[in-house]
Parts: C-alpha cells; structure tokens; sequence
C-alpha cells in the first residue's frame, strides 16, 4: 500500500471539478483513455501527478477492457487536496485480490493484476468499490504542498518545506506583439527551450505553445493574450522537440506610442511559486478549526447554516454574501442559458429596478472558443471601456470583479461584485471571489436542476392540457379565447393575438386579454393605435418595443394635460388610467409567430409589466404553446371556409321558399342525417308549372351525404326543367333516369313521388301522381280512414327502359296527402320498426287538423318511436285541401 496519512484533522475532501468518460470494450480504449486522463489533469494545471496517474489509469482501464471485457467508465474528480480517479468495469463477479485475502498480488512481469501492485506503490490511497451491476477501483493522488510564492506576506517557514527549485531560477520574459508574434525573447527563455532570439522573434507564439484543448477547461491562447492579466499552466515545445510544462502570468501592456503588447513571464511548472497567487482560505476556517470540530465546510462558511432549500433563496444569499465578503456596493448573479449564449438575471443586491430578474445580456465572445465571461475578470473603471459590463451600465458603478460558475469545465453562471468607486478590486479579489464561486457552483448547479426539472414537468401537463383544450374546438372566436385564456396569467401578464388572412393582407387585432379585467379595454385602444407587428416567419420569440414606447408617451402627454402644460383640450382618459395601462405593458413584450402549413396566420404578443422580463423557459414554453396554437387555429379556419362552402352548395340543392298553392295548405318538414349537413339523400320539391298547374316531388337517393346531395341537385332540377317544358309525370321520370344512368360509377338509384297538381273551383284538387320505387303516399279522408293514393312502380336509375303510369287522385275539402321517405317508414328501437302500418296509424289520428299541424305530428311519432336519434334523412310532404273555399280562388 501506498504512504498512509495519519492526520487526526483528516476533513471531508471538496470535490471542485469533475470530468467523465465511457470507454468500449476495444484495444484502442486504453490509449484513448490515457489521453482524456492527461488533459483533463493538464487543463486542471496539475501536471506534477500526470504521469503517475496515467500509468495507473492504463493499467485499470486494460483489465476493465481486456481482461474483464466490459466498458470501462473513468471519472477524475478535483478535490482541493487531490485528485482523486475511479475506473469502473460492469463485472462485479470477478473479484479483485487483496492482500488480507490470502492470494498474493500478481509479479509484476505478469500482465494479470499489475495494475493493483501500481496502485499500492504510486497511490497515495486506493480501493475497490462493488454494487451489484458494477465495480470500482479507485486511486487517490495528493497534491504535492505549495506554500505561498512571492506575491503575498506568508509566515517563515523552516527550509525543507520551501519549494524546490534549480539552482538558478529562470524566468522566461517573452513579449508578443498585437499580432499575436514573438518580439522579445530573454537569454532564461533561450536557456529553458534552447531556442536562439532570431529562431523565434517575428513567429507566432502558438507555433510553439502546446496549449491544453481539453473542452471546459480553460480559455484559447489566442484570446488569453488579450487579456489585461492571466495566469495559469501550459507547455512550450522545445528546441528537441519535447514539451517543457511552464506556469504564465500573462499582463497585457502599451507603450508610450499606444502600441499593446503582451509581456510573459514563465518558469517551469515545478516552480510556479515563482509566480502563482496563493489562493485565499477563508478567515473562518481556521477559528472554527480551533475549535475541535475539524476543518469546516468551504460551502458552510460562504453560505451559512442552514443553506436555503430553493434556488432563488441560494442565490440571493450568495449575492448578499459576496457583497459584503469584497465590502462592495452591489452584486449579481447571472445563470447562463442552455446554449451558454446568454447570461440571465437571477439575484441581484444594491442596483437600481431596472435590473429585474430574468433580463438577459449577452455572453461576450472571442474568435475562439470561449469569451472572457468565462474567465476571472477585474474592470478597475468601467467608464474606460463602454459596455465591458453591460448589466451595469447607467448605475453608477465603476469597479468590478466577476468570476464564472463553472461545473465539470462548463460554464453555468457568473458572479460579480461591484462598487461605486474606480479601482477598488485588484487580482487578490477575484482569486477570493473565485474561491466562493467554485464552492457554490455545484450546488447552485443542483438546485438550478432540479427547478429546471420541475419545470420540465410542469411545462410538459401545461401543454397536454393546452393541446385537449385547442383539439376539443374548431371555432376559430373560441380558439382566439382559448390561445388568450391559457398564456394569461400562466405566462404573461397580458396577451394580444392577431391575425393574418392573406399574405397581401394587414395583421388584424383579434383578441385582447390582460389579468386585470379592469386594463382589457385601456389595452386594447392602446394596441389599436399602435401599428402592428410584422409578420416575419423566423421562429422563436422577438422584443417588441411599440406599446411600451406608445402607453409611456401617453401617459407623459396625460400628465402634462392634467398639469396645464400641454394642449387645452381635455384627454380622453383620466391620468390614473392612461398611467395605469403604462403600467401594464411597461414591461417587456415579446411577439411569437403563429405559423401553420409554412404560412405566418397570425402573431401571439406576450407582455409584462412595468420593469419584468420572460425567464428562457416561458419563452421556450410559449413557443412551443405558439406552434401549437397556430395549426389550431389554421384548422379552425380551414372548418370554418369548409363549413361555409359546403353549407352555400347544401342550400343551393334545397328549393327556395315554397310557393302558395291556392285552396290547397302545404308543409313541409326536412331532416339531414350527419353534423353539417344540411341537404343529404333526401330531397322534396314543390313549384309552379303554368298557370293552374303546380308540381310536386319528394324523392330518396341511396346513400346519405355530399354523394348523395349531388344526386339530388341533379333530380331537382332535372325535374323543374323538364315538367316546365312540358312533359308529362311518367316522360319526367324516364328522361330523369336515363340522365341517372349517364353518370356512370357515380350513379346512385333514386325512389321518387312525383306529381302534377290542379286545385279546382269547387274546392277539391286533381293529383296525377307517379309512384317509382318510392312508400306509398297515404291518402286522409275527413272519416278519418287511410288508404294508398297509387300504385308502386320501379325505382330510378337502375333499368334504362321504364314504362311509367300516371295515376289520378282527387282530394276533396278536408282530405290530406302525407308523402314521406324511407326515413320515416323505417324508423327503428331494436327489432320495432314504425313501417307502413304504423305511419297510417298516426295519420289516422290527424283527422282535422292542419297540414302544418299534421307534418308536426308526424315528426313527434317519428322521434318518439327511438330513444336514439334518426340515422337517415328524413322528409314530410302534407298537403291538405281546406273544407271550405271561398269563391273566387279558381280562374
């Protein structure tokens, strides 16, 4: 076994980075493995313990491949006394042998089982882990002590724990130019990378850089030498082709022309002291210490006890917290967005309103792969570089530190702490500030999770529901209402939906909603006044500044009015509620497009009031609501023109108003089978011929719907045109059925009652009637008896020579002539079905009564026969001659 550590105030390590990696169960894994563990080490600045841990890891990772054949999962883990490494295999069965165990550990020129014998010897601590699906060897590596270097006052301390160095320290003084190149180069960088001056002067500083690419870890050479100040590890390729590890400090500089330039200072990396700030331990620790309970718990001592359960909670305290830590006048924490292209306003203390939660600014970004918002960073004036900050701006501050949050090298959220007075934080308090964020960045990280999580969750129900509610309708008014009534007050304080019906067409204001019902109209003038947003496709959501600017310039006018100091005339609206819808849309406003079927049909506009911003998640949320929304209320509309046409074309099939028919009363009652529709297979007809003479039909196509509508347009008309040219009933039907049969694989049979009718002087009327395929119309005598008024001869369209008959009937005063369809007849609860029979029974009882009143009666028996509703179309034709007639009707 390795060196034991045997020291009573042993604490709980911190963990302050990690990085993971999963390795196939293949040869080339092992190598791959070695490579990831050396940049991370390297990007971590530790290269004292590289070699030693990428033996070890060689060696784990070889029998979790090789020799246990699973995927090996390596995890380094920082800690701030070591680095402490696992290697995982998914075959716990194969146990590992240790020395209590009685079995020997393998020698060491077997392949088997050497990389247990390395660990005991290079590890300061190692061990094995086991679960039931997998198992862990792990090996600790402790950093080797750095007492302060000479940048801070440290106590004396004995000789054999100062940092070794050579016997001449060298410190290597390069200078690079604004281009990025080499122009001066000191005889200690000549000695430490054999380089002469004229071998290096007027190259590019990263011709000889072996900078460390591991991502997360740090920030590109190129944009480090623009920093004002850096200081961190990397390598210089020497003359002989090796990497010499070398500690920086960067400080970027000008001379008396204006002319940058960049002045580094190296020393071998063993040597950092020469040149590393010793980091700051919090003055706490060591009273509490003292005090026998061990060492305490960095994220303890910035934070206190007990920490706040909520991320918010968690970061105002931490603002709070680093204002007074630094003694400054204000502090903010920012959390970057999932891409890490902005930065959003979580807690602030000290700045004015303006700074509310949730505004965004944006991260800066280099050439490279990070910007500085991912670095340490101290501004000592703000007024010499304009929107170097741009949260600050307009506050009055002029110094400030910021240091990033950053969670296994990604970067998660920044800190910064400002004041009001010009260079009031130097390098000394952004590594302190920097000390804080590292030990509050995993738990800032977690909590920031686990809200994210819950509103993941409560983002997904919120759209489940949005989508039953926008799916249940396909009325567009009510779809608007909906697209209001879900984003108000879930997430916005006020909404504005508009809508686009052509592309040559303006954006209409089509619903206004606002949480206080009280605002709705003030609003809602205020947004009809203001021109609309354009409709531009780009997806997500766009700050629109019109109604703010709008409701702030009347409310200043109001004011002004009510004051004496503007125009005479009176405003329209009391100050109060001019100033109170200012209020309301002073905030921010955002316009989401609607989009359907690669078309913009409208823009969903969210707003907030005074000085609030949308948090990145209710935008996303409401954008993916919008998409949603916007095919809702595209199908809606496509219902609604649908729903228009077919119901212009429907009634264009049913005859218009019915004319009077003198000394005769007619009613007619018709029923369409299916939701919309309003003509189906069932058709009837009644219309004058020439003078005296009136036709009359009622007809059945087979089949229900627009199928069957065609077929009636076509028998309707047809009939018109023919009876007027002259035709009598049976020379009607033959020609209408050979138009039927002339449609082909469209054709469809059709039943028809067709009829000429003549009201006579002394009151009766003359019927000839043609009966083709279709119930027989019943005949009421004012004895109330019942009988068939013709004959039943073959239905339409499905012979082409029919031989048709017409039938003559007269009704005398008080006689009824009930025509119906099969709708009627063929009425059915279960097996019951009302029929022929049943029909003359309740027209039997219509003795006396009206047509109307007949037709009436009819429908109630109809309905009543099934508890369930008609499945076919239904028609009722009643005529009925009066019982008495006066003089004079008759030509």
């Amino acid at each position: 076994m390795g060196e034991q550590i045997t020291d009573t105030r042993m604490r709980r390590p911190v963990i302050t980075a990690r990085a993971a990696a999963t390795f196939e169960p293949v040869g080339r894994s092992v190598a791959t493995a070695r490579a990831f563990v050396r940049d991370t080490l390297q990007g971590w600045g530790h290269g004292d313990i590289i070699d030693d841990a990428v033996v070890l890891t060689s060696e784990l990772v070889t029998n979790a491949v090789v020799h246990a054949g699973t995927a090996a999962d390596v995890l380094c883990l920082r800690t701030d006394t070591g680095v402490r490494i696992e290697v995982g295999d998914r075959y716990p069965e194969r146990e590992v042998p240790v020395q209590s165990s009685g079995q020997a550990l393998a020698h060491p020129d077997r392949e088997g089982g050497r990389g247990l014998l390395l660990c005991g010897a290079l590890a300061t601590r190692w061990g094995v882990e086991y679960t039931p699906s997998q198992k862990h060897v792990w090996f600790q590596l402790d950093l080797p002590e750095r007492p302060a270097g000479t940048r801070s006052a440290g106590p004396a301390l004995p000789i054999d724990a100062l940092p070794v160095a050579e016997h001449r320290v060298r410190v290597a003084v390069v200078q690079i130019d604004r281009g990025g190149c080499i122009s001066s180069w000191n005889e200690d960088a000549q000695e430490l990378f054999a380089y002469a001056p004229e071998q290096v002067i007027g190259k590019p500083l990263t011709d000889f850089a072996a900078w460390p690419h591991t991502p997360g870890t740090g920030t590109g050479i190129a944009e480090a030498l623009q920093l004002s100040r850096w200081e961190g590890s990397y390598g210089i390729r020497g003359a002989d082709g090796r990497v010499v590890p070398v500690y920086a400090s960067h400080l970027r500089v000008r001379d008396a022309d204006g002319e940058p330039s960049t002045v580094c200072l190296l020393v071998r990396d063993h040597e950092r002291a020469v040149l590393q700030s010793p980091p700051r331990t919090p003055a706490d620790s060591s009273a509490q210490q003292s005090e026998g309970h061990g060492p305490a718990d960095p994220f303890e001592v910035f934070i206190g006890s007990p920490a706040p359960d909520d991320l918010d909670g968690l970061l105002q305290r931490t603002v709070e917290r680093a204002r007074d830590m630094l003694d400054g006048d204000a502090a903010y924490l920012l959390l970057a967005t999932d891409d890490e292209t902005e930065l959003e306003v979580r807690a602030s203390t000290g700045l004015p309103s303006a700074r509310q939660r949730f505004a965004r600014v944006p991260v800066e970004a280099g050439s490279g792969r990070y910007g500085s918002a991912r670095m340490p960073a101290v501004h000592e004036d703000l007024t010499a570089v304009q929107g170097a900050v741009p949260l600050l701006s307009g506050t009055g501050m002029r110094s400030v530190v910021t240091v990033p949050l950053k969670v296994e090298g990604r970067l998660t959220g920044s800190l910064g702490v400002a004041a009001e007075s010009p260079g009031r934080y130097t390098n000394e308090e952004a590594l302190r500030l920097q000390f804080a964020a590292d030990r509050i960045a995993l738990a800032v990280e977690r909590a920031r999770l686990t809200e994210l999580e819950r509103l993941r969750r409560g983002s997904l129900s919120f759209l489940v529901e949005a989508s039953d509610l926008l799916a249940g309708t396909l009325d567009r008014n009510q779809t608007l209402a909906l697209m209001a009534q879900m984003t108000v007050p879930t997430l916005a304080t006020w909404c504005a939906v508009y809508t686009v019906a052509d592309q040559a067409s303006e954006p209409e204001l089509s619903f206004v909603l606002h949480e206080d019902e009280d605002r709705i109209d003030g609003l809602k003038t205020l947004l009809q006044k203001v021109p609309p947003p354009e409709p531009v496709p780009t997806p997500g959501a766009r700050v629109w500044s019109a109604p703010g600017d709008a409701a702030h310039d009347a409310a200043l006018r109001t004011s002004l009015r009510s004051l004496g100091l503007g125009a005479s005339a009176r405003p329209s609206s009391g100050p109060g509620a001019t100033l109170a819808t200012a209020s309301a849309v002073g905030g921010e406003t955002v316009v989401l497009p609607l989009v359907a079927r690669n078309r913009v049909i409208g823009m969903l506009t969210l707003g907030k009031p005074t000085e609030e911003h949308f948090r990145q998640e209710i935008l996303e949320l409401a954008e993916d609501l919008s998409r949603r929304a916007a095919l809702a209320l595209d199908n809606a509309r496509l219902y609604s023109e649908r729903t228009a046409i077919s119901q212009s074309l429907q009634r264009s099939l049913l005859p218009p108003e019915l004319p009077d028919v003198p000394g005769v009363e007619v009613e007619v009652i018709y029923r369409a089978a299916g939701e919309g529709n309003e003509v189906g297979g069932d058709f009837y007809d009644l219309f004058p011929i020439r003078d005296g003479a009136y036709g009359f039909a009622i007809g059945d196509v087979c089949g229900t719907g627009p199928e069957a509508a065609a077929v009636t347009g076509l028998a309707r008309h047809a009939l018109r045109l023919l009876a007027r040219e002259g035709f009598g009933g049976p020379a009607v039907l033959e020609r209408l059925n050979a138009a039927i049969l002339d449609e082909g694989a469209r054709s469809r049979f059709l039943t028809l009652l067709y009829g000429e009718l003549w009201p006579q002087r002394d009151g009766s009327a003359v019927l000839k009637v043609v009966c083709a395929g279709h119930p027989l119309p019943l005949r009421l005598r004012q004895d109330g008896t019942v009988e068939p008024a013709a004959e039943p001869q073959p239905l339409l369209g499905v012979m082409e020579d029919l031989e048709l008959y017409a039938q003559t009937v007269t009704l005398d005063p008080g006689d009824v002539l009930l025509c119906v369809t099969d709708g009627v007849t063929e009425r059915r609860e279960g097996t019951r079905m009302l029929g022929d029979d049943g029909l003359a029974d309740v027209l039997t009882t219509c003795t006396g009564l009206t047509a109307g009143a007949v037709a009436a009666r009819i429908l109630r028996a109809v309905e009543r026969f099934a508890a369930e509703p008609a499945s076919d179309d239904m028609a009722i034709l009643a005529m009925r001659v009066p019982e008495a007639v006066h003089d004079g009707l008759m030509a």
